[in-house]
């Protein structure tokens, strides 16, 4: 409740106020005693209980944008939260950042191995890792065992994507790093807080003082601990508040219903998916009956990073079963570049594609991965060795996995497959943010000009608070007209957005796309590649590439045109 609110208390229900604060609403089946069954899902209840999970991820993310205090999370919303079972399965999350949620969940797990009963009441563990279950090291993510009676009944994790963990340059995503130690601080497990005690000097240390092997200790440790302290607390915040929200569920179900339905919750997600893939298996071999063998169809797709990468995916659906199988064998090997991907990150595209494809409303959790098996060639650079950079891979890359298995399931065109980052900073801050672009069009639609696509959903910084905090003008912020694929249905256009620096910053552009255009489909036309320029004080355009470092001075403007979206079919 809060000041301005009515609450409405239909006849034959019972409104109780909790020692939470919140109203509970009771109907008259509840008030009397009677008990939800636990071992048949009641239609009306499993949707309550989709509703109610994904409701404490959603006010765990409030919770975080509220005592924040960097400019990436309160106002870009770089941030997910979520729910997972005891065994470290996603049971339900908000709708924040896809490329966050998909890969959460081997996080939780590998915590869970490490520390095994090695977890108490009052501890909450932070990690970043990559080998880790982590995605890239300015992704921190803070993990909190939920206990009932000392039992061990589920797990709240926010991660959030600080702007400044240190590394070579300001930003922390250098777009030349070659290993892991360039790009920041890497903690594969800590408890920040132990039984209750907060860790301080610990968490200092492992971010300020990042290593101490003598051939990687002049690589700088965060540039903004203060803005880390703060951010790690309110992630801790937004946990104990969904800890507080699941005791409630506890409290107003019991533990036996509530895991029930949790596991009601990701059983009706797998047999959507299953549907799903059925009905996608049916459709392919009545179109192209050439990639029908016995009961199964087989699917090839293929898309180039801008350095020549191949990933290369065969997937293969089983029409009887609804089971499919993801097969990145043909990818090309580890690069010696940052854009490798963490396995995680592809599992993370992968069952973001299969939300997307599901005709039903359902939470993203574990249950989507159930029908499905995925294969990745270790030494790949979508399996790195633990060593690698991969800095770009969780913003490049998840984008190209995520094109690629939505070309082969014939659902859209590419989209900008980039999430354009840009950083700035020098010895005393760092800035980031990802600048939108086009989607790819699809069957029956246009594709969506000027946003941000599939594994990011982060939003910008107002103009006001922009320049407001840093030494920034922004001069253009708009559509780039024209970038988008014609076809019969056309891709959305990109963005243009021109920023003059006020003081001496080092700029880094981490992008892709700038090779390589998004891909019509059926037909359909390619949409535009972006390019990033340096227009100079003397009015000299320089052409920056797709991923490069500079030292912009005083009064020099930095312009980036996203790509456009692929069309989709052709309009002749």
């Amino acid at each position: 409740m809060n000041g301005n609110s009515t609450v409405i208390v239909e006849p034959r229900c019972k409104s109780i106020i909790t020692k939470y604060g919140n109203i509970r609403i009771e109907l008259e089946s509840a008030v009397s005693g009677v008990k939800l069954a636990e071992n048949v899902a009641d239609v009306v209840q499993l949707s309550i209980f989709n509703h109610r999970f994904m409701g404490i991820a959603e006010q765990m993310g409030r919770t975080l944008q509220r005592t924040s205090i960097s400019t990436n999370i309160k106002e870009r919303l770089d941030f997910s939260c979520a729910l997972f079972s005891p065994d470290g399965g996603l049971v339900a999350n908000a709708p924040h950042v896809p490329v966050h949620l998909g890969a959460m969940s081997s996080t939780v797990r590998w915590q869970l191995k490490h520390w095994g009963k090695n977890l108490n009441e009052g501890d909450v563990l932070v990690t970043n890792h990559p080998c880790a279950g982590g995605s890239h090291l300015p992704d921190i993510t803070v993990i909190t065992p939920v206990f009932d009676n000392c039992k061990l009944v589920f797990f709240v994790a926010s991660r959030g994507h600080h702007a400044e963990v240190g590394g070579i340059t300001p930003g922390s995503m250098p777009p030349f790093s070659k290993a892991i130690w360039e790009e920041g601080a890497a903690i594969k497990a800590f408890k920040v807080v132990e039984k209750g005690v907060f860790q301080d000097e610990g968490i200092i240390k492992l971010l300020q003082f990042p290593s101490s092997d003598e051939t990687t200790a002049n690589i700088p440790g965060t540039r903004r601990i203060q803005d880390n302290l703060s951010d790690l607390q309110a992630q801790i915040a937004a946990n104990q508040r969904g800890i507080a929200l699941i005791k409630e569920l506890i409290e107003q179900y019991g533990l036996g219903t509530v895991q029930a339905y949790m596991k009601y919750v990701q059983l009706n997600a797998e047999e959507a998916v299953r549907e799903m893939l059925k009905s996608v298996a049916i459709k392919v071999s009545s179109e192209t009956p050439n990639s029908k063998v016995g009961n199964s169809v087989t699917i090839e797709e293929e898309d180039y990073m801008d350095d020549g990468s191949v990933i290369h995916l065969k997937l293969t659906i089983d029409a009887d079963r609804g089971e499919a199988f993801f097969d990145f064998t043909g990818t090309s090997p580890e690069v010696y570049g940052n854009w490798n991907a963490p396995e995680a990150v592809t599992s993370a595209a992968v069952i973001y594609c299969l939300h997307c494809l599901v005709n039903v409303d359902i939470p993203l959790n574990q249950g989507c991965l159930a029908p499905v098996e995925i294969r990745i060639p270790a030494g790949s650079f979508l399996s790195p060795s633990e060593k690698a950079a991969v800095v770009g891979g969780n913003v490049l890359t998840s984008q190209r996995v995520t094109d690629v298995v939505l070309t082969a399931f014939k659902a859209c065109a590419c989209s900008q497959g980039c999430m354009n980052n840009l950083t700035f900073g020098d010895d005393t801050f760092g800035y980031y943010e990802t600048i939108g672009g086009g989607c790819g069009a699809g069957p029956t639609w246009d594709g969506t000009s000027g946003i941000q696509c599939h594994m990011t959903n982060t939003r910008m910084t107002d103009p006001e608070i922009f320049e407001q905090r840093y030494p920034v003008m922004l001069h253009r912020f708009g559509l780039r007209e024209k970038s988008g694929g014609n076809g019969l249905h056309k891709g959305g256009d990109g963005l243009v957005r021109e920023i003059e620096f006020r003081k001496p910053v080092v700029v880094s552009i981490l992008s892709e796309r700038r090779v390589h255009s998004p891909r019509g489909l059926n037909g359909g036309q390619n949409g535009a590649r972006g390019e990033n320029y340096l227009i100079t004080k003397d009015k000299r355009r320089i052409y920056l590439g797709g991923k490069n470092t500079v030292h912009v001075e005083a009064d020099e403007i930095l312009q980036i045109l996203t790509p456009g979206g692929g069309g989709f079919g052709s309009d002749v």
